[in-house]
């Protein structure tokens, strides 16, 4: 039994591999870099509030973690990811794994919505993810290998039902579905255009897990587990099973797909 369990330790095990989380520090953020320091990889945690990202550090290191980094970067400025990972390049001589967290964007329903925020959740969707692969693929082409991790979200497949949402000001953006498809449709791409070079582009699309400030709206929440399988909403750490199969060698022979993690959302 003990050979067993060393061979999907190994398997799972990133011990020597250097991953980057952008939107590292977030409410999902947070779960996909803990699974990853526990699988011994170093990681980097990128956000955009210096401040933030000093908090999260010492969350982190006060549940006895070390083998990690924080730093600053804008991921609507290609030239501050490029600098970013040229920084970690040149510290850690590498980059495995890569997860396309960061977000930013608007809330409002389309009738409300203006161009500048529909521009703006575009750019903070798939124009992120653009920009963040188009920063990384260089390097993991020179190295021939590589685990790209994109997160979507169901919306990126269905249309959010309003009847859920009613008043409660949490109107889930036009944009938002729109850039998450398209970052589902662009994991495929680049997927297929790297498969021969060693980097494997896999995308998850999480749906209701909603952070502490939007679970105080009880009613809000009730309506999400209506709508759920499951009859509940999403932890978190529920996220860490499918982040380390897709960066790990347990998915060798994945490449080019979405999954879905929302207790059964989608399958109705």
């Amino acid at each position: 039994m003990e050979k067993y369990i060393d061979m999907i330790f190994k398997i799972f095990n990133l011990k020597n591999k250097v991953s980057v989380v952008t939107g590292g520090n977030s409410h999902l953020g947070t779960a996909m870099s803990e699974i990853l320091l526990q699988a011994e990889s170093k990681v980097y945690i990128l956000g955009k509030s210096q401040k933030k990202l000093e908090i999260s550090k010492k969350e982190l290191e006060s549940k006895g973690y070390e083998n990690f980094e924080i730093m600053k970067v804008d991921i609507s400025k290609l030239s501050s990811i490029q600098k970013s990972f040229e920084n970690i390049k040149k510290e850690s001589k590498k980059i495995d794994v890569l997860i396309n967290n960061a977000y930013f964007g608007a809330n409002g329903n389309f009738e409300n919505k203006t161009e500048k925020q529909w521009n703006e959740g575009i750019n903070g969707t798939i124009n992120s993810v653009f920009r963040t692969t188009k920063a990384i693929l260089p390097i993991m082409r020179k190295q021939k290998s590589g685990s790209i991790i994109n997160i979507a979200s169901m919306y990126g497949s269905i249309s959010p039902d309003p009847s859920i949402y009613e008043k409660s000001g949490y109107d889930s953006p036009p944009e938002y579905g729109s850039g998450k498809a398209a970052i589902i449709q662009f994991t495929k791409y680049i997927a297929i255009h790297n498969a021969k070079l060693g980097i494997r582009v896999n995308s998850i699309s999480p749906g209701a897990f909603p952070d502490k400030e939007v679970q105080k709206n009880k009613k809000f929440i009730n309506n999400l587990k209506k709508k759920i399988p499951m009859g509940r909403i999403g932890k978190p750490d529920e996220l860490k099973g499918v982040i380390i199969f897709l960066a790990s060698n347990a998915s060798s022979y994945v490449t080019g797909e979405n999954i879905h993690i929302d207790g059964g959302w989608t399958a109705w």
